[in-house]
């Protein structure tokens, strides 16, 4: 990951202890902060050396997640409008012995006409059954308890509940909050007990149970429109690699409309994602939930390889598991050859190309050589497996916009591809290398701003501390000599003359060239991560399987054309700003969004759900959020 920050290599370090990356840039251990540059002798770097450690920025971390906080609904009094007309002019009183003069009656009179009827609140009568929600007890999270005090104190209608049972809207409701599941959500978060009227005894004891149920279907009803908006979990509280606002829900406006809807059915959905994408999750999960058939594992020879025009008795094994292994419009692009293959073992040009399509589409190295990689590819997940992938899937999106935008690039980091989308224009996606598993990318929405071509590379402190900083120790004059620039107070230093053992605020920065980290050129969308699109040197990583590689920056297979489609100008236009050498920042002619994104499942351009390896195991840490605000939930029930 890259970071165009001033590095501070350490610091005066201590015993064991690491310091974060937070504490660094916030200035933790002044003293170091306030060391001057001074010339390195020989003796004292290998005094250092005995003395000092080499401190550590620590990385961002996971956390135990934390649940919403539940609390009783508290309605202390129901009130309800009344509206009060003015005095009419026969109710005047007049003055005492006289007449009113032209001039205030008049004035009377046009008072009188002016001011409309008022409307103020009063405390509903002893027979009203509402009087029995100020007992109910109920739990909700403490913004859904809000909204519920709110409309049921100041007037509002009920909405669940007649004088003598439930509604057929309370019943449409419910049928919603049973079929939770379909859309990705738990069923069993929002279950409520049906007033027990047979066992209530007397007029008092039904009037309460039926409020109880008002009070009760109400919570469940608006957790479960928030949730379907939002999300169940906060993905800011599952760890520090998570940087997404929550969609807003207007839960006032949501139980107004609960009380004045037709059709509370469609309101309640309405509240879940309605983009073709988040359709076909749901499509999927319908389907994968409906196929519990057995599949048989097919099972290659051990240590088996497969040649191009080989004979070999794995090759019926091997057209079955692309079959089965693939989507419907891969099946489809290549039915020719499935179609002609007769269960043969020669392993003829055509099973080859067939092959190498598979290969491409798993995201794996493309040879057409059947080996390990490219036969564990073949592995399938049960469908319980995946049905998990695409609920996790369907989770996330909930935390991004439902509306991507006409324009925007979309980074799926277990892909290890980037797709750029214009509703206008080319669309395109590519190869990508993503932060590895101690430098994970982060999970977040920004907008690209600029291009920089030939660019410097501010390295990270993280780097500088955890990489750089013993090599430093042992040879102060390091940056010096691999062409690194190091500045103090904005003036330029040798790396030689810095005290690396108690280093000040120091920049260090690769300049452009063949050899800088960033390539030709990188896209900015300026975050608190210090995360973007670059170029590289490194091309060879693009043919890996896994490309899980950076320091948590987005390494583009085709940078140009990327940069091109971002500036709206022709890929000449990009290679003549690298041909001058010179850095160069270019802002793009309007910004527009970027989605850094993690899904283990995700439609293609055919609608087809594609499978994902789990490569920073975020599924795993999401089911656990949402065991424990599940738990949370059937605790306060």
């Amino acid at each position: 990951m890259a970071v165009a920050a001033a590095v501070s290599a350490a610091f005066v370090p201590s015993s064991a202890s690491a310091l974060t990356l937070m504490d660094i840039l916030r200035g933790r251990n002044k003293e170091a902060d306030r060391a001057p540059v001074v010339e390195q002798q020989p003796q004292q770097q290998q005094q250092v050396q005995r003395t000092y450690s080499a401190p550590k920025v620590a990385p961002p971390k996971y956390y135990t997640y934390k649940a919403d906080s539940m609390r009783f609904i508290a309605i202390s009094e129901v009130r309800d409008p009344v509206v009060t007309g003015s005095i009419s002019a026969e109710e005047t009183v007049m003055p005492e012995g006289g007449e009113t003069s032209t001039e205030v009656a008049a004035l009377e009179t046009e008072t009188m006409s002016d001011a409309g009827p008022a409307e103020t609140m009063v405390a509903i009568d002893g027979n009203d059954p509402r009087r029995y929600l100020t007992d109910a007890r109920v739990k909700a999270v403490d913004d859904v308890a809000t909204a519920i005090e709110g409309y049921y104190a100041n007037g509002g209608e009920l909405i669940w509940v007649s004088d003598e049972a439930i509604t057929p809207r309370a019943e449409a409701a419910l049928d919603v909050l049973a079929g939770a599941d379909a859309w990705g959500l738990d069923a069993s978060d929002y279950s409520v007990n049906r007033p027990d009227l047979a066992l209530a005894d007397g007029e008092a004891a039904r009037e309460a149970e039926l409020m109880r149920f008002e009070l009760a279907l109400s919570a469940k009803v608006l957790t479960y429109m928030q949730d379907a908006r939002r999300g169940r979990v906060d993905p800011n509280r599952i760890s520090e690699f998570h940087d997404l606002p929550r969609n807003p829900v207007d839960l006032e406006e949501a139980i107004n409309a609960l009380g004045k809807a037709e059709n509370v059915a469609g309101l309640m959905e309405s509240y879940n994602p309605q983009s073709d994408r988040f359709k076909e999750l749901k499509t999927a999960l319908k389907e994968l939930r409906a196929d519990h058939e057995y599949v048989e594992p097919i099972v290659f020879r051990s240590g088996v390889f497969i040649h191009p025009g080989e004979n070999d008795e794995d090759v019926p094994k091997l057209v079955k598991a692309i079959k089965r292994k693939s989507s419907k419009a891969f099946i489809q692009d290549h039915s020719d050859v499935f179609d002609a293959y007769d269960g043969g073992t020669e392993y003829t040009p055509e099973l080859v190309e067939l092959v190498r399509a598979f290969q491409d589409a798993q995201g794996l190295y493309v040879d057409g050589v059947v080996g390990p990689k490219t036969i564990a590819a073949f592995d399938v997940e049960t469908n319980d497996d995946r049905a998990e992938k695409v609920v996790a899937a369907m989770e996330r999106l909930r935390w991004l916009p439902e509306d991507f935008g006409p324009r925007y690039v979309f980074i799926n980091q277990p892909a290890y591809r980037v797709y750029y989308h214009d509703d206008n224009g080319e669309n395109f996606d590519m190869r990508v290398v993503v932060g590895n598993t101690r430098n994970q990318t982060y999970f977040f929405r920004d907008e690209i701003e600029t291009v920089e071509f030939n660019p410097y590379w501010g390295i990270p402190r993280s780097i500088v501390v955890n990489e750089y900083l013993p090599k430093l120790r042992a040879n102060p004059s390091y940056f010096d000599q691999i062409g690194y620039e190091v500045s103090y107070n904005g003036r330029r230093v040798s790396s030689s003359s810095v005290n690396w053992a108690s280093a000040p605020m120091v920049d260090v920065r690769q300049p452009p060239g063949e050899r800088n980290a960033l390539g030709q050129l990188k896209i900015l969308f300026p975050n608190d991560h210090a995360i973007y699109m670059h170029d590289t040197p490194q091309k060879s990583y693009f043919e890996r399987d896994v490309r899980a590689l950076s320091h948590g920056c987005v390494r583009l297979a085709e940078p140009n054309k990327m940069a091109a489609a971002v500036l709206g100008v022709p890929e000449s236009d990009i290679e003549a700003n690298i041909a001058t050498g010179q850095n160069m920042p270019v802002d793009v002619p309007e910004k527009f969004p970027v989605y850094v994104t993690y899904f283990t499942a995700w439609p293609d351009a055919t609608g087809d759900i594609q499978y994902y390896d789990d490569v920073y195991e975020r599924d795993m840490y999401l089911n656990r959020a949402l065991e424990a605000e599940s738990q949370a939930r059937k605790a306060s029930s």
